[in-house]
């Protein structure tokens, strides 16, 4: 691919038209269910914080490599609740970022277990497998969602330190969320650290990930309340078609597409959400 200077790329990543690739044609519907799905959550930036900035190089990479939405949006503000939303479908009426709380009823981890699947969420800087403190060091459970489902509906066991992630990669759960700690998730460090650690401790998966098929989701909470919470969110992966999607996008139909993906049935307000199928190739063939 040519390479695209952090300026040029911004002005395109902007552009009222969706860059459908090589058919000019939209793929109907979705592909067959990836073998992984890996979704990584940064914190507190918005699309213009990342897009074109150069202190993400690694972040804008990925984004011309895969799928960026250029009009993605979180639901919500603080960042608890948007946790919530990706994994339940509901912000269960929190409105803070308050610890610790206890919640019952459908989520991701309990649809995945029920159909089969796996899932497992990777929390930076967590002491030990199933902890439910509210903090160590810099791990924060307002950033982990499936806590709050542990030990009613969620097995402490998925509930892992980000030392547990597989090195081989054909080892990883169905779904996996990926927590990084608050210096490398853009809430206490920079943009710069936040996109090196990425590069750094996922870079191997997301290589593994555009030529299998598997699927890579970064995305982010929410904004830093200074742009309506419009937020980057990208897909990566062997069975993407890369490019710039105008269509609008939220927490809700991210989890809705991975529902779809896997034939789930849909959580809480992700019911009310279309899965998104017009970037996936054609043929339904990962790409090598």
């Amino acid at each position: 691919m040519t390479p695209i200077n952090s300026r040029r790329w911004a002005a395109l990543a902007g552009a009222a038209a969706v860059v459908l690739g090589p058919t000019g044609a939209a793929a109907p519907t979705l592909p067959p269910p990836p073998d992984h799905v890996v979704i990584v959550i940064e914190e507190n930036r918005s699309y213009s914080d990342i897009i074109g900035n150069p202190d993400a190089p690694y972040i804008n990479a990925l984004a011309r490599w895969g799928v960026l939405f250029n009009r993605a949006y979180a639901i919500t503000h603080p960042s608890e609740p948007n946790y919530l939303a990706l994994f339940s479908g509901a912000t269960q009426g929190l409105r803070s970022d308050s610890c610790p709380h206890t919640f019952r009823g459908p989520n991701l981890a309990t649809a995945l277990r029920r159909a089969g699947l796996g899932f497992a969420i990777y929390s930076e800087s967590l002491p030990a497998a199933g902890f439910s403190g509210c903090s160590a060091g810099e791990y924060r459970r307002k950033h982990n969602p499936v806590v709050n489902w542990q030990g009613v509906d969620v097995p402490a066991a998925v509930n892992r330190p980000f030392s547990a992630f597989p090195k081989d990669f054909r080892r990883l759960p169905t779904v996996s969320f990926v927590i990084p700690n608050m210096m490398n998730d853009m809430h206490d460090g920079s943009v710069k650290r936040a996109d090196t650690w990425l590069r750094e401790h996922l870079g191997a998966y997301i290589r593994w990930a555009r030529t299998h098929n598997d699927l890579f989701i970064l995305t982010w909470d929410e904004d830093d309340r200074q742009s309506g919470n419009h937020i980057p969110t990208i897909f990566v992966g062997g069975r993407v078609r890369p490019g710039v999607y105008t269509e609008r996008i939220d927490h809700y139909r991210v989890l809705r597409t991975i529902e779809a993906l896997y034939g789930l049935p849909p959580l809480g307000h992700s019911a009310q959400r279309r899965p998104i199928t017009d970037i996936w190739r054609e043929s339904g063939a990962a790409a090598h």
